[in-house]
């Protein structure tokens, strides 16, 4: 397993829309072991392989609070197949949008189908911060984020914020 690099906003990849996978793999699955590493180190719930700069539809998601009992979840082409119409807010932020937090109403259920690590069909019926979780992992696949649900104003503070945060960080001190 390797830690990879993850994406940071301005970063053009974060808003292109991930293609299918289309078998699950060694080469998949050592994606997703890898994936998985760089979420914990960072550390996050969730991860979209577009974030570390993988256009394919491949998620892991993991809201166990233990550290010790790790509870991963791996999604291979998630697929929302019904969303509740009672929204809920969570305050979501973001590994790629590091630092910044918005309260974010999504709908409070939601069924995904998927495939999972190695390549079965599978469906889950999630609510609550796992519902939101994964709409927010599967908005990354279709090159969307959470700051999109923000207002125009608030959006383009964020935005201007981590673009000036990037040049800092990219200037030369001799």
């Amino acid at each position: 397993m390797a830690l990879k690099e993850i994406k940071i906003l301005p970063d053009k990849i974060l808003r292109e829309k991930s293609v299918p996978v289309e078998k699950v793999n060694n080469e998949i699955r050592k994606l997703m072991d890898d994936m998985l590493q760089t979420m914990y180190a960072a550390p996050g719930i969730g991860l979209a392989a577009i974030q570390i700069g993988i256009p394919k539809r491949v998620v892991v998601m993991d809201l166990s609070k233990d550290k010790e009992k790790k509870d991963p979840f791996y999604f291979v082409n998630p697929e929302i197949v019904w969303k509740s119409e009672n929204l809920v807010s969570y305050e979501e932020g973001c590994l790629s949008i590091p630092n910044q937090f918005a309260e974010i109403d999504r709908p409070e259920k939601c069924h995904v189908k998927f495939l999972d690590y190695f390549g079965k069909q599978q469906l889950i019926k999630a609510d609550g911060l796992f519902s939101t979780c994964i709409q927010h992992e599967i908005d990354h696949l279709n090159g969307i984020l959470f700051i999109d649900y923000l207002s125009k104003l608030k959006k383009n503070m964020i935005i201007k914020k981590l673009s000036k945060q990037k040049k800092e960080l990219e200037r030369i001190i001799v």
